[in-house]
């Protein structure tokens, strides 16, 4: 993509009602506007991050055994009447009339409408398991949305849903979309904690979220210091990881905690990621039932996860940043690489920067020519502020020996190289 082409708003200063380093880094990069309190319009190169986190994710969902599908966001309200949560929820959930006077909500969660779809359509233990997921904006009215799209009101989110005909098979089903979740995180770049957790408003008995560490985290998170191996560990042994003592502040207790106190860490997390068990909650009340193998009508056993797509953009800005701006983890990044052209008035520099771009473009890879009039100063900071993992930087007296300057935004290093083997060095 050409900048003169592209719609880049980026801020010099950061603005005044940022509060955290991501909400900061994601307006002054261009990457979101509000529209209204925790309501936020995704810029192109925040939805670019959006669209690669969500090809990460699904990619993990699909390879483990996950089917894909759709469901609506404005849900009726007689679903959360069956299943008993419509005046449990609060006010978190916006509810809604129709010109019928039909009671509708926007989902802040998808648990009803998934049963409801399952009991319409599966009858029988030989159609078991399956766990059905989509990525959706969802929205809860959060009584005070801050800290940009990291606690915001609308949000983009994961959400999956297994089914199994007993609980040993349930059980099961939760832990392997716990695995699931850590190799997904990692193909995303980051290293993350799974603790206990409460189960909150969708019920159950087994859960676990998932954290960032980040200083700027809301959550205290206890762990074994074991936990920091495993976990940047992907051939680790996930039984010893779900074994190791891991929770949320809610669900630690400092008097009766079975590690010994210099093994247990202690950290601020970013929750990106939240998995439950919650047995025959929802199927028993909706009457979800499926006939078993000995011929008996059973309630199906559920599971539910989800992941936080658009608080993921923040969370892992919180994580990798300097000064400077946002360090993207290659998967992640919106552009792999900016070409910055030093001299736009220089024939030598235009040739060379239109020679890298077309190559670039011809093996697909995501590259942002800064063709801009600015001055270098000027280059230089915005793209240290949008983050791209590579600049390949063109000035005029490199130019002139048939050299560009190849600079990694993470570490800063640079190197001279050819334009050919600088385009060469991105694509393999």
């Amino acid at each position: 993509m050409r900048l003169s082409q592209y719609f880049l708003p980026v801020l010099k200063e950061k603005p005044a009602e940022a509060q955290v380093t991501s909400h900061a880094l994601m307006l002054r990069a261009g990457m979101i506007r509000q529209q209204a309190s925790g309501i936020y319009t995704w810029l192109p190169l925040g939805l670019k991050v959006l669209q690669n986190i969500q090809d990460i994710v699904r990619e993990n969902m699909n390879k483990a055994g996950c089917i894909e599908l759709l469901m609506p966001c404005i849900q009726p309200a007689e679903l959360w009447h069956e299943s008993g949560r419509y005046d449990a929820y609060g006010k978190e959930m916006l509810r809604i009339t129709d010109r019928h006077d039909s009671q509708l909500l926007f989902g802040p969660t998808n648990e009803e409408v998934i049963t409801d779809m399952f009991r319409n359509n599966i009858k029988s233990y030989r159609d078991l398991p399956k766990n059905f997921y989509q990525m959706q904006w969802k929205f809860r009215d959060e009584i005070r949305p801050r800290f940009g799209v990291m606690r915001g009101r609308e949000f983009l989110m994961k959400d999956a849903y297994s089914f199994d005909i007993d609980q040993a098979s349930s059980v099961a089903s939760y832990y392997k979309m716990y695995e699931a979740y850590i190799k997904t995180f990692k193909a995303l770049g980051l290293c993350v904690i799974p603790v206990r957790a409460e189960t909150g408003a969708i019920g159950g008995s087994l859960s676990h979220e998932f954290h960032v560490i980040a200083d700027t985290g809301e959550s205290a998170i206890y762990y074994d210091e074991r936990f920091e191996i495993l976990a940047d560990d992907l051939a680790g042994d996930m039984d010893l990881m779900r074994s190791l003592y891991t929770a949320a502040d809610e669900m630690h207790d400092e008097v009766n905690c079975p590690i010994d106190k210099h093994q247990l860490r202690t950290s601020r997390g970013i929750e990106v990621g939240h998995i439950f068990n919650f047995g025959t909650k929802y199927s028993v009340a909706m009457g979800a039932l499926v006939t078993s193998a000995k011929g008996e009508l059973v309630p199906v056993e559920m599971g539910s996860y989800g992941i936080g797509i658009s608080r993921l953009a923040a969370a892992i800005i919180e994580s990798s940043h300097d000064e400077k701006g946002i360090i993207w983890p290659e998967a992640m990044a919106p552009f792999k690489v900016s070409i910055l052209n030093l001299a736009t008035d220089n024939v030598e520099c235009n040739a060379i920067a239109e020679e890298i771009y077309q190559i670039l473009c011809s093996e697909k890879i995501d590259a942002l020519y800064d063709d801009s009039d600015a001055r270098a100063g000027q280059k230089f900071a915005t793209h240290d502020l949008i983050g791209s993992p590579w600049q390949i930087i063109i000035g005029p007296k490199k130019a002139a020996q048939n050299l560009v300057e190849l600079k990694h935004r993470a570490t800063g290093e640079t190197e001279d190289l050819s334009p050919e083997i600088a385009a060469k060095k991105l694509i393999l």
